[in-house]
Parts: structure tokens; sequence; C-alpha cells
């Protein structure tokens, strides 16, 4: 038999097998991706190049943001720290749980809720927590008690920058421990929280992995390194600045570990900060009005983006309403979590709005309670309720700066998104505990300032005690 007899048949035996067989393919399937989430905390709306920054400087974070979406309507599920990290690691409302407010140390996430830790290692993920928990500091609560298979960081709501005798006594909740164990460190907080994550990528680069990053920057107190401080010498918010700086130089290193071991396509990562700004580190939450603590856009609405080479255009924006319980669901739908509808999650997938195979508003409404005070997000209408209080109604696409109370003008849509609100209560219990009632008074009045669009009066307990003994 010639050759070229040969050869026709090696052709039809080639199409025949296609042809019986015609589901094999050579090609690799596509990889789970990893998924990171950079969680920072107490940052201005303002504060970053990617969303307006002139005087802070965020070189690695803006050309992060570039690579990917940002959310322009973005926000979380509660104004102060611990409850909006409580909404974020189980994807629900944290008053479905009673996580309303601010934990003093001893609460923690209900056991019965499901954490996105424990979820992806359902999808064979493996999982590392660092820097700020503040979810629960007693046994049982604790992040490898959670779902986390590693955990370098510290369970309180915050602490020094340096090592401190106050924050880093053993059994300390401020004092930095590696999964259980009490440890020490040298130099500056966040850079070393930036170096354990590129430890922890180096070592499970073979596998797909979670990380949830949260470093206490820019939190108080104001704690920068000389150098740092040197760069921004004669800068207005020159600790701020520096702080800033090094946040930035953190994450900066996890990307490049990330590019350099191949694997920064196929990770998908979410930044965002925990709440708005704080008037004590002297964040700007411009053009936005309020700030961390009060149900102003200030306090709610952050600074958001998610990038994803492999699957998300880069460079664009995203107008919808976001929130920051969508992270789990979007981290579930791409990781594949098995039985997922059974953990009643608030959050939708974002990755169909993405890949630009939906468009619109991912929730048609957004609820917010903490204590004494609620409001709801309906449409382009918000809606604040403070007990003792006048409520107000305002449109976000023509008043972002909630300056004009529409009940006057509007009182059936006020009516209507009033009994929104309540009915989403009704989902709800009452909350396990509450911060106070020295921030119970602060927060109220500086809703009353804000309400009544003048200069808030008290910021903290020492600007609470001058302000009571001057009247």
């Amino acid at each position: 038999m010639n050759t070229k007899k040969i050869l026709n048949y090696l052709a039809a035996a080639v199409l025949l097998l296609a042809l019986i067989f015609p589901s094999c393919k050579t090609e690799k399937l596509p990889e789970k991706p990893n998924i990171v989430v950079l969680l920072v905390d107490d940052a201005g709306y303002a504060d970053f190049g990617f969303n307006g920054s002139n005087d802070l400087k965020t070189p690695n974070i803006d050309k992060l943001a570039s690579t990917g979406v940002v959310f322009t309507d973005a926000h979380v599920s509660a104004s102060v720290c611990g409850p909006s990290r409580a909404g974020l690691i189980t994807g629900r409302y944290q008053q479905r749980f009673g996580f309303e407010c601010n934990p003093n140390g001893v609460e923690g996430v209900n056991l019965d809720e499901t954490t996105i830790a424990a979820a992806l290692k359902q999808a064979g993920y493996t999982t590392a927590a660092f820097g700020k928990w503040h979810l629960g500091a007693q046994p049982g609560y604790r992040p490898t008690e959670r779902g986390f298979d590693y955990f370098w960081g510290f369970l309180a709501g915050g602490r020094s920058y340096f090592m401190n005798k106050n924050n880093d006594r053993e059994g300390n909740p401020h004092a930095i421990i590696e999964n259980t164990t009490h440890v020490t460190f040298e130099g500056y907080l966040t850079d070393r929280l930036g170096e354990k994550a590129v430890e922890f990528i180096g070592k499970n680069k073979d596998k797909p992995f979670f990380m949830y990053w949260a470093p206490n920057a820019v939190h108080t107190p104001m704690e920068a390194t000389d150098e740092d401080l040197a760069k921004f010498e004669g800068h207005p918010r020159q600790k701020l600045a520096a702080m800033t700086w090094a946040l930035d130089r953190a994450v900066g290193n996890i990307v490049d570990k990330l590019e350099t071991e191949g694997l920064l396509d196929n990770t998908l990562i979410f930044f965002l900060s925990d709440n708005g700004g704080s008037p004590e580190n002297t964040s700007i939450n411009f053009p936005l009005k309020g700030f961390k603590g009060n149900k102003y856009e200030g306090g709610q609405r952050v600074a958001f983006f998610a990038t994803w080479a492999a699957q998300i255009q880069k460079g664009g924006q995203y107008h919808g309403i976001t929130s920051s319980l969508d992270i789990f669901a979007t981290a579930a739908d791409v990781a594949g979590v098995p039985e997922v509808d059974k953990l009643n999650l608030d959050g939708v997938s974002l990755l169909p709005f993405l890949r630009g195979e939906k468009t619109g508003d991912p929730h048609d409404a957004l609820f917010w309670r903490k204590d004494k005070m609620a409001a709801a997000r309906v449409r382009n209408y918000k809606m604040i309720r403070v007990e003792n209080l006048p409520s107000v109604l305002y449109n976000l696409e023509n008043d972002l700066g909630e300056t004009k109370n529409l009940i006057p003008e509007e009182p059936d849509e006020f009516k209507t998104i009033n009994a929104q609100l309540e009915e989403w209560e009704k989902g709800l219990i009452k909350p396990l505990w509450t911060e106070g009632q020295t921030w119970d008074t602060i927060t109220w009045m500086i809703h009353q300032d804000l309400m009544n669009n003048r200069d808030v009066r008290v910021k903290n307990p020492g600007q609470l005690k001058k302000y009571r003994a001057s009247h």
C-alpha cells in the first residue's frame, strides 16, 4: 500500500473517531479562579486615585482598578466595621442574626451562619485571612474555626501599627496571632500583612485559594513609618497620606506576587473599604454627605472595584446598585459552591453583569439598620429614619449630597419606601447588643445635624463631654 493510501485511511479513521466521540476535547478545561478580597478599613470614598483623589498617592491600587470594573453606586451593609464585615463574610444582612452594632469583644457571628470561607472550602479552596477580624474573639468564633485554614492577624477591632506593650500581651485580642498562637512582628504592620499574604500565595500557588486580606489601614491610630512620613512632609494630611502609601505598597506586593506566579489573570479580586471614611483619620468622602457611623452616603457608599482578567473587560464602570453582600454570591458562583441556594444569601452574583450578560441594577432595593437608625435605597430614592426625629427622603440622581428632603413634595413615595423598609424588618431579629448610651447619643446628634443640613456638633465621646459642659 502506498503512502498516499495510508494517509487517506488514517484521515478516515480520525474522522470516524470524531463522529463516534464528538464530546471528546483536547483543550484544557478552565481552572477555578483564585479569589481575593482586599478589604481596607475606614478609607474615604475620595481617597484613592481611581475614585478621584488628587493628594493621596495610590498608584498600585489605581493600576489594579484600571484592569477591572469600578462600581460607582456600591455600598456596604453597615456604616461601622464589625457589622459591615459580618454582612460581607456571610453574604447576608447581619441584622438577620443580631450582629447589628459593633461588638465589644465578646460577641461574634452566629455559629449557625456559613461564612464565605467555609463555603469555598466545600468547593475545594484553601482559605486564609489576614489582618483585622472583629467578628468574634472567643473560642468557637475565631477565623480558623469559621472556615479559614490559616490566619495571621488580630481578633479585635483595632490596634497599633507597631509592636505595643498594651496591645501585644499574650491573650489580648489586639495581639497578633498565627492561627491561635501568639506571635510578635517587626516593623510596620501593614507591610507585614502584605508579606504574609505574599508567603501564602507562594505556598498555595498550585491549587485554588481564597484570601481575605483585611488590614487595619487606614483606621486610627494615625501611625506611619518615619520614611513614609518624610515622603509626605508638608502634606496637609501627612499621616493619612503616609499610611495610604504603605497600604498601596502592600497591595502592590500582593499583585506582583500573583503576576510573578502566573496567577493574576485567573484571580478574581475585589477591593473595597468596610465603610465610609472617618473624621478621626482625616479621610474625605466628597462628594458624599456624612461619614462613618451614619446613614448618609458618606457612611456606607464606598470605593469598590472587581478585576478578573480572564473574564472581565478592563477599564470599565458599572453604575447599577451593588453591595458588599454580593461578594459572597459572586465568589460562590465562580467557584461552584454546592447547594448555594440553601444559604439564603441576600447578595447576588455580579458575574452576569460584569460579563455584559445582564444590565441594570443587581438590586432593586438595599436596606440598613443599626439600633435606632435605619435607611432604605429604592431605585434613585433614599430614605433615612431615626427614632424621635422626622424622616427624610432624597433623590440621589438629582441630589447626591442629600440636602433636599422630598417628603413634603412626594409623600406617597415616602410611604411606599417606608413600607418596604418595614417589610424587610419583619425578617430581622432585635440586635443582640448595642454600642451603649454614649455612642447612641453621639450618633443621634450627628443624624439630627445632618438631617437639618448644619455643621455636626459632636463626633466622638470627648467632643460630647465638652458639648455637655458648655450647654
